[in-house]
């Protein structure tokens, strides 16, 4: 039962955030309703987990009583420690959270979602396949409501590590740590590497400024297949997806792997034992979902390429690749698949970078 704990103890530290996620849910979709555009949560979601985590992070900071409906409090009736302490694990967890917040608000920018007017282009595609009417039962349901709650998820390890007596920083700490602005830095160099993939699909010219470890020789061959396939990209079909899902797992994981949390059993007994998993598993249930739709459109535009893609390399873990390329070498079909995906001459995929 201590997978409650979080939950009901310390649950008058839940009160702001549950009034901020009601808040930017009705906000988010009564905006989607007056523009016509659902992106509206796309735009906020690199900031929301950031400001649930910080938050709890610095619960000591906040005013008992908030000026403001939206401005951050600590209700009188949480417990002393929380109030009047701060935890070095869940500082560390803002951090990071904090680190990923930049990262990914630089690339929403570059990519001009932070636009009014733009739109992610997945919505318009889901429009064209399914009834007006569903389309809007679905940007209720699914687009304002479940993605605000699953925003709010990702603020709750930061949560368990503030309820956890506020010690010292432990071994597994500095692990997860490190793993975790190592995971950023990856994804950071995934996204960087496919904007510059973008911008030469759409200009034919090479950036001389893009960021190192994304100054790959991109040729007419990548433009015309119309997707990228070097660098971090001919390992996996989705790095930036594989390193996001591993992001917020490292981020589940710091409290549960600390001195202080209770040791869970496995398997699992109940269903109450996976609870400080849900944030994590949320996410990760989202994310294959989202990339067998974003999949369905790409080879729906690509249909000989992408397919001999999906063939030849993993949707997320490197390490399937190789297993991927022997299973094709053994059906004696490696070599025309890697002409598809890589180009010729150019079987391993990996092209020059920087």
């Amino acid at each position: 039962m201590d997978s409650w704990r979080v939950l009901t103890n310390e649950a008058p530290m839940f009160v702001w955030p549950v009034k901020f996620c009601v808040a930017m849910t009705v906000a988010t979709y009564v905006l989607s309703i007056f523009t016509g555009n659902v992106s509206q949560v796309d735009r906020v979601w690199t900031f929301l987990p950031t400001i649930y985590t910080v938050y709890y992070a610095l619960l000591p900071l906040w005013p008992s009583v908030a000026p403001t409906f939206f401005f951050p409090y600590t209700p009188d009736a949480l417990l002393a420690p929380l109030r009047e302490t701060y935890s070095q694990r869940a500082l560390l967890m803002a951090s990071l959270v904090v680190t990923w917040m930049f990262r990914l608000s630089y690339n929403t920018w570059r990519r001009g979602l932070f636009n009014l007017k733009d739109e992610d282009y997945r919505w318009e595609i889901l429009r064209q396949r399914i009834p007006p009417f569903l389309f809007q039962v679905f940007n209720l349901t699914f687009i304002a409501i479940a993605q605000n709650i699953i925003l709010f998820l990702l603020g709750l390890p930061a949560a368990r590590a503030v309820a956890q007596p506020h010690t010292p920083l432990s071994t597994s700490d500095f692990v997860l740590g490190t793993l975790g602005f190592l995971t950023i830095l990856t994804e950071f160099v995934a996204d960087n590497q496919q904007y510059s993939f973008q911008t030469f699909k759409h200009s034919g010219r090479l950036n001389p400024n893009d960021w190192p470890g994304a100054r790959i020789l991109w040729t007419e061959h990548d433009a015309e297949r119309g997707f990228a396939t070097r660098g971090l990209w001919a390992w996996s079909r989705h790095p930036n997806f594989l390193c996001e899902q591993t992001f917020w797992i490292i981020i589940t994981l710091i409290p549960i792997l600390s001195p202080d949390s209770p040791k869970l059993g496995f398997p699992p007994t109940s269903l109450a034992s996976l609870a400080p998993f849900v944030p994590c598993l949320v996410l990760c249930t989202l994310f294959f979902s989202s990339t067998i739709f974003s999949e369905s459109i790409s080879k729906g535009k690509y249909p000989v390429a992408y397919a001999a893609y999906q063939d030849r390399v993993a949707m997320f873990l490197p390490l399937l690749t190789p297993v991927w390329g022997k299973l094709l070498s053994i059906q004696g079909r490696q070599k025309s698949v890697d002409a598809l995906v890589y180009g010729a001459g150019n079987s391993k995929g990996k092209g020059k970078a920087e």
